[in-house]
């Protein structure tokens, strides 16, 4: 179960063919999907977001071929009702040397899939949160996007093992909280559910799109995108982050502040539980 099964364009293969614009200047977008059995869960959210990104780089519309694609690595996983991850990746694929996209690019991708180190329907272990001194570059075209090029978050995911904690949280050039390195961050306030806003960069996530859209109002929670201050978080009475292959993780440390207690994050838990069951 360890194996990873990787198709390109639709047909099992082992080897990228070079040359490659994915490869060579990150020219591309990914999806990590949670996929149980032969079902990707929560699909809609992420071809949304895929669309929405295709169209801002100016790729051709590749997402018919997308959804062929997906359908028939996913179909190769039946049989097993085992949580496993999808990893789509589209990459403007070939072209001769040099930034400027080929004007006639035809679009690659590349799907893999790979057991989880994870139980996505366990509520998860309350998570260290670290700090770390990596910033998000300012780039409102690209703000939002799950691009290929994600220096920011290697270098900041790095120094979770040196400072003995789960993850980091990512301040934007201005020193306001933003995100952790793989995941958006949410903090509780009364009945008030604050997220960072995102317009001059980090990631929209499928989850906290799920979370303002439908889950806060399900708990009956006002959510708002808007801008933090450090000092928000520390006052807070929960924090927590989400992604699709964790879905909820609670915050139990940051600096000095301790929570022990996390009723709202775990009732939004069990909210996204039931959508992953739909």
């Amino acid at each position: 179960m360890g194996e990873t099964s990787i198709w390109i364009d639709g047909a099992p293969a082992g080897a990228l063919e070079l040359p490659d614009r994915a490869f060579a200047y990150g020219d591309g977008l990914f999806e990590t999907l949670l996929l149980r059995g032969s079902r990707p869960l929560l699909l809609e959210l992420h071809l949304d977001r895929l669309r929405v990104g295709l169209q801002r780089l100016g790729f051709p519309d590749c997402m018919d071929s997308v959804s062929e694609y997906l359908a028939r690595a996913a179909a190769a996983e039946a049989g097993a009702d085992l949580f496993r991850v999808l990893r789509l990746t589209v990459s403007r694929g070939g072209g001769p040397r040099g930034y400027a996209p080929p004007a006639d690019c035809r679009p690659r991708v590349v799907i893999s899939v790979s057991s989880l180190k994870v139980e996505p329907d366990r509520f998860p272990a309350p998570a260290r949160l670290g700090e770390t001194s990596v910033r998000w570059g300012r780039q409102p075209l690209l703000a939002g996007l799950k691009h290929l090029n994600r220096l920011e978050q290697v270098l900041a995911a790095a120094d979770c093992d040196p400072h003995n904690c789960d993850e980091v949280l990512m301040l934007d050039q201005s020193g306001m909280p933003l995100s952790v390195s793989a995941g958006n961050l949410f903090l509780v306030a009364g009945k008030r559910l604050l997220t960072p806003s995102l317009d001059e960069a980090g990631i929209a996530g499928t989850r906290r799109r799920l979370i303002l859209e439908r889950l806060a109002a399900v708990c009956g929670l006002q959510a708002a995108e808007t801008r933090l201050e450090l000092s928000q978080l520390l006052a807070a009475s929960e924090l927590f982050y989400c992604n699709s292959v964790i879905g909820l993780r609670p915050v139990g440390t940051f600096r000095d502040r301790r929570w022990l207690e996390h009723p709202v994050t775990r009732r939004l838990h069990v909210a996204y539980l039931e959508c992953l069951g739909e």
